[in-house]
């Protein structure tokens, strides 16, 4: 293992972590506050929370928040009073939206109790003429080979929004002819190794909507396949970075998949089918908005990932919880940074932030010859990761 560097802080201007903090953040506050008719509480709570985001310091939560002791035990104690900029992104992040669902009175009492605030945008984007094309798009799927099926499954959840399975379908080589492809790294024949008639697969998803759908639909392929047994979902225990996936979003889902017409409507039902009889469990670990790298983990989430042949763990988010919120040299073995997790581990990852590693060197310097360091963090380019059996 090669020397750590420090976790990654939002203290430098024109960094990308200090533009999340001083910029989209507030951002998410007015959008939050249009969407819905928040009354005069909620108002005056979310001009504060604005004001303390970008200007304040860390403040503890009411004495009697329901997880107060569990964000003391995440760094809250230790953080009090410093600049939002000052502690670890990852944590400041975290820590920014559990108080905004504090200042929207999410966790209660009172009428606002449990009313998801990012559920607008989830359902909107769910109903969207461009889920209707990705999801017309299975039919065409449905009479190719099953290992063809299972690649376009695979890759539609690793691009997630821009899955575009249709294009995929008709243009299988656009990929190879990329002066630099957008898939940096590609461990998928390990990941398909360790789904061969394999008993548990954990898939700790990502964001809801069209990209919790695609998600959905490679479950329900590899359980239709027998290439898994039984699949385990790990969604948020409640809302989280705007976008992550509850298991209201996880029910939504299944229903929009139910009503579509064609093969998309055959895999809604057999979803619904495989939650009715225990072959697909929906987990909402309380660790899973922990602002904390997964080699924190607690004893029995350790042991429910060290039980499965395989987790694969969705997004940018879960990629910087699993292998540390670090500017890790790229060319720095993924075997190495996950050799803490407890059982196999595939990182499906659309790039989104500065965090990388296990890229080959050509693959980098070709990658910042191309585009300086916006590769990092456009959204343009993914990867497959995989480390296996210890």
């Amino acid at each position: 293992m090669p020397d750590t560097p420090p976790v990654i802080l939002g203290s430098e201007p024109g960094s990308f972590p200090h533009s999340v903090l001083a910029e989209r953040h507030p951002a998410i506050i007015r959008q939050v506050r249009e969407a819905f008719p928040y009354g005069p509480e909620q108002h005056r709570a979310l001009d504060a929370l604005l004001e303390n985001c970008t200007k304040g310091v860390i403040e503890p939560l009411p004495t009697a928040a329901p997880d107060r002791a569990a964000w003391a035990a995440w760094g809250a104690d230790e953080y009090t009073g410093r600049s939002w900029f000052d502690v670890p992104w990852l944590w400041s992040e975290s820590w920014f939206y559990r108080q905004l669902l504090e200042a929207v009175g999410y966790f209660g009492p009172g009428a606002w109790q449990g009313i998801d605030p990012f559920r607008p945008f989830k359902l909107a984007e769910l109903e969207s003429p461009e889920t209707d094309e990705e999801l017309a798009a299975l039919d065409a799927l449905d009479g190719r080979p099953a290992d063809e099926q299972a690649a376009a499954l695979l890759h539609g959840s690793l691009w997630g929004n821009r899955a575009d399975l249709g294009f995929r379908l008709s243009d299988a080589d656009a990929e190879g002819r990329a002066a630099v492809p957008g898939l940096v790294a590609d461990d998928s024949a390990a990941l398909w190794s360790l789904l061969d008639g394999a008993d548990t697969l954990c898939l700790v998803a990502d964001n809801a909507g069209r990209e919790l759908v695609p998600d959905l639909l490679l479950i329900a392929h590899l359980l239709a396949q027998g290439r898994v047994r039984r699949a385990i979902l790990h969604v948020k225990p409640y809302p989280y970075y705007v976008s992550d996936a509850t298991t209201a979003d996880v029910v939504d889902a299944v229903r929009r998949l139910t009503r579509a017409p064609g093969a998309a409507a055959d895999h809604g039902r057999a979803l619904w089918s495989a939650m009715a009889d225990g072959s697909l469990t929906v987990r909402a670990h309380p660790f899973s908005c922990a602002p904390l790298p997964y080699e924190a983990m607690p004893d029995d989430l350790r042991a429910e990932f060290a039980a499965a042949a395989l987790t694969v763990v969705k997004g940018d988010l879960n990629y910087r919880r699993l292998v540390g919120d670090r500017m890790w040299p790229p060319t720095t073995p993924f075997a190495g940074v996950t050799a803490y997790f407890p059982g196999p581990v595939a990182a499906l990852r659309t790039l989104k932030s500065d965090v990388i590693t296990g890229l080959a060197p050509a693959t980098e310097t070709a990658l910042v010859a191309a585009e300086g360091q916006r590769w990092r963090t456009g959204g343009t380019h993914a990867l497959i990761q995989v480390r296996g059996l210890k």
